[in-house]
């Protein structure tokens, strides 16, 4: 099987360790990947700030770069949600209101071929344990776009809990937001700040030493405040799935 990795801006510019572990990752599950060069951001940060229309050229770009593959993959639930359900929402009202050409057919053929990480592994691959190994005592935050845009479920955990030598803790207050939320945390960055600081307070109150996530905008931020202020519990690192996924004992993460 062939599949497109859409690494994401967030991950290219600050996070290369996540693309690399996700090529890593498939590759050992017997996935070809290829990464089209003409990729770039999605449109994500210009739709929810309301510059809609400057967003339309990024969807037609994306749409045209990963044209012909059946999976796109992507280690980004936001993104994969921007995609997904955005593109056409997007693609419609552009050509109701008589520009963007053929938005919506471009959106709409892309849409259903978007895949989070781990709907990958689980619904299409069809696996679970995907021969990790990583001797930590974890929690997991499911980010917004995941547990409620993507609907992802128990997908991260059921990987998670399928490493080996992991210790999975629940996280308290797993389900609320960490208080990122693209531009939200600059528009209002005192309230963006606490609840991030709530949340890394939880995470540090469980012992677990990685405080993991699906998605690296949250991280970048939960991240930011680990560096600035420190939890107040154990100490504590942010990590992506797919670093964890694509550790093994004969190839431990770095």
């Amino acid at each position: 099987m062939r599949v497109a990795l859409f690494v994401t801006c967030v991950n290219d510019a600050l996070y290369p360790r996540t693309g690399v572990a996700v090529v890593r990752l498939l590759e050992r599950l017997g996935v070809e990947v290829d990464f089209p060069a003409a990729q770039g951001c999605c449109g994500q940060p210009h739709y929810n700030t309301g510059y809609r229309h400057e967003a339309e050229p990024l969807l037609r770009r994306t749409a045209e770069a990963f044209a012909g593959y059946a999976h796109v993959v992507t280690p980004s639930g936001s993104c994969a949600a921007m995609l997904r359900e955005h593109y056409p929402r997007m693609g419609r009202r552009a050509e109701a209101e008589g520009r963007g050409g053929a938005l919506t057919a471009l959106a709409e053929d892309l849409a259903p071929r978007v895949y989070e990480l781990t709907e990958f592994l689980v619904d299409v691959l069809g696996v679970v344990d995907v021969g990790a190994h990583f001797p930590h005592r974890v929690t997991y935050h499911p980010s917004c776009h995941g547990l409620r845009g993507l609907g992802l479920g128990d997908r991260p955990r059921r990987l998670l809990a399928a490493v080996g030598g992991l210790e999975l803790v629940e996280l308290p207050g797993a389900e609320e937001c960490c208080g990122f939320g693209g531009t939200f945390a600059v528009k209002n960055p005192d309230v963006s700040a606490a609840m991030g600081t709530d949340k890394i307070d939880n995470a540090a109150g469980t012992g677990a030493s990685v405080l993991c996530g699906a998605d690296n905008s949250c991280l970048v931020h939960l991240d930011g405040i680990l560096r600035r202020t420190g939890p107040t519990g154990a100490p504590l690192r942010a990590l992506h799935l797919a670093e964890i996924l694509a550790s093994t004992e004969e190839e431990p993460l770095r």
